[in-house]
């Protein structure tokens, strides 16, 4: 089987989802390099994937497909005999529900504090103080129903590690290295829950293949 493109750039937190599953899934792919900077995302080529110009896409024989939660269920769906197990044998009320928590709660609030923190540094800019604390309060309360819940479950689904919990990887990675980490490691069963994911394989093999810039020297 060719592989699969991922299309994007390889920082992208969203990229990093699609990744994480492709490699938890053993799956061969190549990332194609979009570059937002430039605008690559917004020209013709690029919008023929995804027409709504937004990273990333993937490109499966002929199929095409975007938007990096849908990308994920495919993978996860259609590669089910592969890899590990990311979607149960039978249908699950809490893998449902922890999905939808992830966009609807944790994603809106993440997304800002990881681009403030992470992203516009890294492209010469500074934190924007009233934003990054308006989404760590919204955040902390978020991550306050997730530890209640992950003190009684090893993963959001259960006790198995599922798609729910993959889709978390890439922007839990970012968010413990900035200097908001402490939302993740001042709650035990959370930080756990991370340390869990942290150590899989495929993820750190995911972790591995990232251009991430060198910590600040002291």
């Amino acid at each position: 089987m060719a592989p699969l493109k991922l299309y994007g750039m390889p920082l992208s937190p969203n990229v990093v989802r699609v990744a994480t599953v492709l490699n938890e899934k053993g799956l061969d792919f190549e990332i194609i390099p979009v570059d937002l900077t430039t605008g690559a995302h917004k020209q013709p080529d690029f919008l023929a994937l995804n027409p709504f110009g937004q990273i990333p896409a993937l490109v499966d024989g002929d199929e095409v497909l975007y938007e990096s939660r849908a990308i994920n269920r495919y993978i996860a769906t259609k590669y089910a005999s592969s890899g590990a197990a990311l979607l149960p044998a039978t249908p699950s009320a809490k893998l449902e529900v922890w999905l939808e928590v992830e966009s609807h709660h944790f994603y809106p609030n993440a997304s800002p504090l990881v681009f403030q923190l992470v992203f516009r540094p890294l492209f010469g800019g500074a934190p924007d103080p009233v934003v990054v604390d308006k989404h760590a309060h919204e955040l902390a309360k978020v991550l306050d129903v997730y530890e209640a819940h992950l003190a009684q479950n090893k993963y959001l689904a259960g006790d198995q590690f599922t798609l729910a919990d993959a889709n978390h990887a890439s922007y839990l990675l970012y968010l413990t290295k900035t200097p908001k980490a402490g939302l993740v490691n001042d709650r035990p069963h959370v930080k756990a829950w991370w340390e869990d994911i942290a150590a899989r394989p495929a993820f750190q093999k995911t972790a591995a293949a990232l251009p991430l810039p060198p910590p600040p020297s002291a």
